[in-house]
């Protein structure tokens, strides 16, 4: 964006809209009002604009136009995009495409929960907009979903006005830049009034967009603290993946990822399933990395970034993207979505920097504040050893040094397990490091490739990742 370029206000888009002759469409709202086509009545030439406005809020009549939901949940993702679809069939059923011939249709919808009258739930939803860039072009869509922060149930409906303006603007004039789109979802919207923790870009005009980047960009510009990808690349809902499950996560750079991850991972989850009694079927497993981490060179390498999440998707893992620096906010995440186990897998170095009072400045309780949130009932820390090369030392929960003032602290987690040492670990692999392996791509040295899991080094040498140079240039590789 230019800095000379003006930032319109949602009244001023929503009459931009209405005044643009070539955009049509209907508007279907459920859960909060019809806050979002209000926005368009109030500022006048709706007729240009809206061909229709509903809000199904009755079940019963919500199901007769939409269809059922599975497990009645209206909610949702699915529901959403039912409703964008069916609403933009019954444009191109009513209406002769021939007296319209300078048309592009939309459908917007959103499907929410606004917070409660006791104020238990805090409210969130879904939002999105199927709408064509050009004439005769086939459709596109865009979906978010997002939570809701403030303590009233009107105040939140006025977020979902700013909101949905502002999604139809950018779908309408910023649909060939995305990054721009998603930043002004927050046009005239303080980010401590909504979180937007997934988004969806699909049709002809994001055929390039790479979804897992757009979700980057949420993380990135603290619009969100977290989102997850599958081992596919698709772009996961948090509360929906993690709602009630047990959860085990092993932090890293995996830049790229090695044996001694793996050895970290597959052991821990194995004593974490022992400990817990549980199985495949309720354990989410997740494979972090932190923000910070990616902008350890300065600044985030796109490429890079795609690289570590790729390798990892194809040893089938999610992958989570956090702002979460300390572990304590990364466990306290999780304890969001799930009462249930919660295993860490680490290592001594990163315990260690657990125990670094240094990290707790900021909170007004200190260590013992992100002590109480690290160290739950139902969270476990599996150690995975050091080796130091220097000492010829293994360091393990047992012989780990830490600050005399935290050391009764650090007996009383090892007494009640909080913290146990991975087991059945091997040795070998104690001697692999991601810097060095970096170091050997850059340079061609040989003896990488077995460092690392089944079929990442053929990956690697592929698609050229890490630095890695191929002798034959990547359009002669077939």
């Amino acid at each position: 964006m230019s800095l000379l370029e003006h930032k319109l206000t949602p009244k001023q888009k929503a009459l931009t809209i209405n005044l643009d002759s070539s955009v049509y469409g209907t508007f279907a709202e459920i859960g909060a009002g019809q806050e979002t086509v209000r926005q368009f009545f109030r500022v006048g030439g709706a007729s240009n604009t809206i061909a229709k406005a509903m809000s199904a809020y009755d079940k019963d009549f919500s199901d007769a136009i939409y269809g059922k939901e599975h497990k009645n949940r209206y909610v949702t993702q699915n529901r959403l995009r039912k409703m964008l679809r069916y609403e933009v069939s019954l444009i191109e059923e009513r209406l002769n495409r021939n007296n319209f011939p300078d048309r592009r249709f939309f459908s917007y919808a959103n499907t929410v929960t606004t917070i409660n009258f006791d104020k238990t739930t805090q409210g969130h939803g879904w939002v999105g907009i199927r709408f064509q860039s050009a004439i005769d072009q086939d459709y596109n869509e865009i979906v978010l979903h997002v939570k809701f922060h403030d303590n009233d149930a009107t105040l939140q409906q006025e977020t979902l006005g700013f909101l949905g303006v502002n999604l139809i603007y950018g779908a309408f004039y910023y649909s060939d830049n995305p990054r721009r789109l998603i930043e002004s979802l927050y046009e005239d919207i303080s980010k401590d009034k909504l979180e937007i923790d997934m988004i969806d870009f699909s049709g002809p005009t994001f055929e390039y967009v790479d979804n897992r980047l757009m979700s980057l960009q949420l993380v990135k510009r603290g619009m969100t603290d977290a989102v997850i990808f599958s081992p596919e690349g698709n772009n996961m809902l948090p509360a929906d993946l993690l709602y009630k499950k047990n959860i085990f996560a092993v932090r890293g750079s995996f830049r790229p990822v090695t044996r001694v991850n793996i050895d970290m991972f597959d052991n821990g989850l194995e004593m974490f399933k022992k400990d817990t009694h549980c199985h495949n079927e309720n354990i989410e497993v997740l494979f972090e990395i932190t923000i910070s981490n990616l902008r350890a060179s300065g600044t985030i390498d796109e490429r890079d970034f795609l690289d570590r999440v790729d390798v990892l998707g194809k040893l089938g893992y999610n992958v989570i993207i956090s702002n979460f620096s300390e572990y304590y906010k990364l466990v306290d995440y999780f304890a969001g979505y799930t009462k249930e186990k919660i295993g860490v897998a680490m290592g001594v170095n990163n315990l260690l920097m657990v125990f670094d009072e240094k990290y707790y400045n900021n909170l007004s309780g200190g260590i013992l504040e992100a002590f109480g949130k690290i160290f739950k009932k139902n969270v476990t820390i599996y150690l995975y050893p050091y080796h130091d090369a220097v000492t010829n030392q293994l360091l393990t929960s047992e012989n780990l040094k830490v600050e005399s003032n935290l050391k009764e602290l650090y007996k009383y987690f090892k007494h009640n397990k909080r913290i146990v040492d991975i087991q059945n670990y091997n040795l070998k692999f104690l001697e692999i490091y991601s810097r060095d392996i970096l170091d050997k791509i850059a340079h061609k040295d040989k003896g990488w490739e077995e460092q690392l899991p089944d079929g990442v080094a053929d990956m690697i040498k592929e698609r050229a990742m890490f630095g890695y140079k191929n002798e034959v240039p990547l359009d002669e590789i077939k």
